[in-house]
């Protein structure tokens, strides 16, 4: 088993589905692939993980979400797990959210709905070099 992880946040599943498939075709088993719903849903599989021992290396999440923004959320992340490499997906999300985001959480990148499956990996490999 892997012991490191991917995790996507988005509350629409065929868009957690979409980038779990690309993920798994360009990455292969080379890491655990979680997804969650929301943001509460995530903060579940981040815990579990952590006692599992198993290293979340990147969150891809969506901006617009119930509850809570992205930026607020990858925020929160950074504050607990600043080693993980942030990503925001988004289709509506304002430059003051990316700029918010990329100042706080330390984002590494955000990639705009649709996206490519090579964005989405160039921006992967990226965050961990």
């Amino acid at each position: 088993m892997a012991n490191t992880a991917i995790l996507c946040v988005d509350d629409e599943p065929v868009i957690l589905d979409s980038l779990k498939e690309q993920l798994r075709r360009r990455f292969g088993n080379r890491y655990l692939y979680e997804v969650a719903e929301c943001a509460d849903d995530a903060w579940e599989i981040i815990e579990e993980l952590n006692e599992e021992e198993v290293e979340i290396l990147v969150i891809v999440s969506d901006w617009l979400m119930p509850g809570i923004k992205g930026d607020e959320f990858l925020t929160k992340v950074h504050q607990k797990y600043p080693k993980i490499v942030k990503v925001m997906l988004t289709g509506q999300a304002d430059a003051e959210a990316i700029k918010r985001a990329t100042r706080d959480a330390n984002l590494h990148g955000c990639l705009y709905k649709p996206w490519s499956e090579d964005e989405l990996a160039e921006t992967i490999i990226s965050g961990l070099e």
